[in-house]
């Protein structure tokens, strides 16, 4: 018999001070304290249900202090009158349950929710925490569609319960959002609310209500990680070839063409000096561009043709690495010999 119940007087039963984790607890295993019994305190904040092989007969929901010996209580009666009948001593069980609030239980998703994201096209894996706060609303219902005749039921097990029904709305409503995950943050409260209110009636038929869930916090499995991390390197050289007047795709040539250049593999040393001869007429073009440019600018702007103002523009080049030191050194001498 559990610490919790109080056995120091045969004759009534009692949830005596018990554990904050649990939700429901059998009272006893006896037979003879149940026909024994003839007062039941119910504590605040507490309930009880009297099941007999298997179905609840009957509940307090009430607290307060019951007389089991008036014949006031039907199927108290009635309950021990079956148990009279019978040798076994297991066919009765007294459940007490918790009716008061629980708050601030912990979640977190066991496995990443996955979606699409509507702006970059890629697949998202989301994992996400956070509490919620519950209470038990039908207690019948509960017992019979969660617990399923459990001796006890700890509060950590309705954590699974929750979760288990709730990441598929948080999936849903991600998937037909038009924010990317960028966005996610900052609409955490809604995907929540969304959840919360898209699972109401599902907790209600299991017997429970969920009062409140948040979302506290979210990350990316690494597969995304490196999906996000490509977006904002990808950024960063559309930014610096921006600045520099280079065209993303000229930025991609160039690289086929060094990639080739240094293809030891290929065993074509024709092809290898065509790609570096093309390299380098290439960066000749992008800075020619960037001259003619810079001819169409007003007449009080320095001469474009200056060779300083080359020098310059493939200083730049260099060292936003569109081209190696050996490539800089080389146009840079060309230009040098313009002197």
């Amino acid at each position: 018999m559990s610490n919790s119940f109080s056995n120091q007087l045969r004759s009534v039963i009692e949830w005596n001070n018990p554990k904050s984790d649990i939700l429901f607890e059998k009272w006893t295993q006896s037979g003879d304290e149940i026909k024994n019994a003839s007062k039941l305190i119910v504590g605040p904040g507490q309930g009880c249900l009297f099941v007999y092989e298997g179905k609840v007969e009957g509940f307090f929901e009430k607290e307060g202090l019951y007389d089991l010996k008036t014949g006031n209580i039907p199927f108290w009666t009635t309950i021990k009158n079956l148990m009279y009948k019978f040798e076994s001593a297991h066919k009765v069980g007294i459940y007490f349950y918790r009716k008061a609030e629980m708050q601030n239980i912990r979640w977190g998703t066991p496995s990443p929710i996955t979606y699409k994201d509507p702006v970059y096209n890629f697949p998202v894996g989301l994992g996400a925490f956070g509490n919620f706060s519950f209470r038990i609303t039908k207690a019948v219902d509960f017992f019979i569609n969660v617990i399923a005749g459990d001796d006890y039921y700890p509060v950590k097990a309705i954590q699974k319960v929750i979760l288990s029904r709730i990441t598929q709305p948080i999936s849903d409503f991600l998937a037909k959002a038009s924010f990317s995950y960028v966005d996610i943050d900052k609409h955490r409260n809604e995907i929540a609310e969304f959840s919360k209110n898209s699972c109401r009636n599902i907790f209600n038929e299991l017997g429970f209500e969920l009062l409140d869930f948040r979302i506290e916090g979210t990350s990316f499995d690494q597969e995304t990680k490196t999906r996000i991390g490509r977006i904002s390197d990808m950024s960063a050289e559309a930014q610096a070839m921006k600045e520099l007047g280079v065209s993303y795709q000229d930025y991609q040539q160039l690289e086929a063409l060094k990639n080739m250049a240094k293809n030891e593999g290929g065993g074509n040393l024709g092809m290898q000096m065509g790609a570096g001869l093309g390299m380098g007429q290439m960066m000749g073009n992008m800075i020619n561009e960037q001259n003619q440019q810079q001819n169409t600018a007003p007449p009080s702007q320095s001469n474009p043709n200056d060779p300083m103002q080359k020098l310059q523009k493939l200083k730049q080049m260099f060292e936003a690495e569109f081209i190696d030191e050996q490539e800089y050194k080389q146009k840079k001498q060309e230009i040098l010999s313009q002197f």
